[in-house]
């Protein structure tokens, strides 16, 4: 056997094996949800500003002491906000769609979220109740009330660019 034949048996050989890697991932993402109990809900967005139930979160036996998905206690770490861009409007301004998650597993419901969001601004209008600026890089998340366990609230804006969005503080109950 000549040196192009062994070549190509290596490259069928390892293509071989990366297809069934690519197989075994797919089985095993596919399981997990069985394996450890967690289950994924569709997100569905739509064009007007609501509160989203975006995931179920793994239950907890233990549901005292404002415990966080690390086992820690309740910090800013627990509120995740997600932005990313969608349709932009009819006259051509970008359009973005944010989504702020309480990532807790159970026990620790969040409120008066507080975001780093500069001069934040939108030529669509956004719910105050959802979000709004208070003051210069201060942002206040749905109007100061708790978010529970696994609840999510989502609205969009539409701007020429994209605003760094971050927590800045929260109060944990």
């Amino acid at each position: 056997m000549g040196l192009p034949e062994k070549g190509v048996m290596i490259v069928t050989f390892f293509s071989i094996c990366f297809i069934l890697a690519l197989f075994y991932v797919l089985e095993l993402s596919s399981s997990s949800q069985n394996i450890y109990g967690i289950g994924n809900k569709k997100l569905v967005l739509s064009k007007e500003n609501n509160t989203v139930s975006v995931r179920k979160l793994l239950e907890s036996a233990d549901e005292g002491d404002a415990m966080n998905r690390m086992g820690g206690t309740c910090s800013n770490d627990n509120i995740v906000i997600f932005q990313g861009p969608t349709t932009p409007l009819p006259n051509g301004i970008p359009t973005y769609t944010v989504q702020v998650l309480n990532v807790c597993v159970a026990g620790c419901s969040i409120s008066n979220i507080h975001v780093r969001c500069g001069w934040f601004s939108s030529a669509r209008l956004i719910n105050p109740r959802l979000f709004r600026r208070i003051f210069f890089d201060d942002c206040l998340v749905n109007n100061g009330d708790a978010l529970g366990p696994g609840e999510s609230l989502s609205f969009q804006y539409a701007n020429s660019f994209r605003y760094p969005l971050s927590v800045s503080s929260v109060s944990c109950f």
